[in-house]
């Protein structure tokens, strides 16, 4: 498999998902077998936005790997806070090392930053739009604790509207046959219409439930996810909607015996630790399976072939700028004005922010 960036696992046929969960399943079976494969790499992380899981994995990952990792987690102590773009710190960082982590609040930033880097890309996620590496570990572990990723039922709760794992996750798993969905969250945070419209043109079966208590029994698996405080605008707005939707022992009485739970973290009320001695949450589980569904996208990218040498940037596609106000291109003016068109839509290249013609 040949692979640069990993802005989106929209890029991956089918086919290429199922070599990287293989590749993940051998490095967790034999790790000695890679632990030279990287040594004389170095991987740059760069986290705009906190992070504990996301981060330590990638550099588990890396170090387990026989690479070095460079890096910031707090942009406060960088260039950043003095206003240096993203497009200069990006070119800068990308003559230091061989591959690029990177996570950032505005939505689209990783695909803006591949279009100045000399190394590879990965997106750890941008702002409320996608996270591609945490649906990798999510496959990997549906995969080994489920045994397969088609004809599954998943429960997706919580923050729907900004839970860029949710988005993730349901664009991905609509690939796979059988797949069908049960929307669990208040009117206000609803999943995206972009995200809704995946579905539609999958022609993938979703419903909405108003409960946990409704969707648990028939469900194969519940992704559970925190409603996002650094996602309001106000804290009254955070206040009205945390504590919604809450997984207890209580609740789980009427799921399936082969339910399998799980959440990207961090939990801040959404399960109670009662449930965590219970065979069906497999969250903790989950971030192990990550480490090596990094390790594996690591691998590949970095042994990948046939690299350009410069980039060339696009040129603008329409005279239009996106409408969306956590784009990256409210920020980075200098940035071309890329879209789609969608019917009488135009599909913001960065974010998949829509604007109507």
């Amino acid at each position: 498999m040949q692979l640069y960036d990993m802005i989106d696992l929209d890029q991956l046929s089918v086919e290429e998902i199922m070599d990287l969960i293989a590749l993940s399943d051998s490095i967790r079976k034999n790790p000695w077998a890679y632990r030279e494969s990287c040594r004389g790499k170095i991987m740059a992380t760069l986290f705009y936005e906190p992070s504990t899981r996301t981060k330590m994995s990638f550099q588990t990952a890396m170090y387990r790997l026989g690479g070095e990792v460079i890096g910031f987690d707090n942009p406060e102590n960088t260039s950043v806070s003095k206003g240096e773009s993203l497009k200069d710190t990006i070119t800068v960082v990308s003559g230091y090392a061989d591959v690029i982590v990177m996570r950032n609040p505005r939505e689209g930033a990783a695909a803006a930053a591949s279009l100045y880097s000399k190394s590879p890309i990965i997106n750890a996620g941008d702002g409320g739009h996608l996270h591609p590496t945490q649906t990798l570990t999510d496959l990997v572990t549906l995969y080994n604790e489920k045994g397969r990723l088609d004809h599954l039922r998943i429960g997706l709760c919580g923050d729907l509207k900004n839970g860029r794992t949710v988005h993730s996750l349901i664009r991905t798993m609509t690939r796979f046959p059988g797949s069908s969905f049960v929307l669990i969250s208040t009117p206000e945070l609803a999943l995206p219409k972009y995200v809704r419209d995946v579905m539609d043109a999958a022609g993938c079966c979703y419903t909405e439930a108003a409960s946990l208590e409704q969707a648990l029994p028939e469900l194969d698996v519940l992704y559970m996810t925190r409603i996002q405080q650094e996602r309001f605008a106000s804290l009254e707005e955070y206040e009205r909607q945390k504590g919604v939707f809450v997984l207890d022992g209580v609740k789980l009485r009427s799921a399936r015996p082969d339910l399998k739970i799980l959440h990207p973290l961090p939990r801040v009320d959404e399960i109670t630790v009662d449930v965590d001695n219970d065979p069906r949450a497999s969250y903790f589980d989950q971030t192990v399976y990550g480490v090596y569904a990094r390790m594996a996208l690591i691998l590949t990218i970095l042994q990948s072939r046939d690299r350009p040498e410069k980039r060339k940037i696009p040129r603008s596609t329409h005279p239009h700028r996106c409408s969306n106000p956590k784009c990256i291109t409210q920020t980075e003016h200098y940035l071309p004005s890329l879209f789609t068109e969608a019917g009488d839509m135009l599909l913001c290249s960065y974010c998949d922010g829509g604007t109507l013609i």
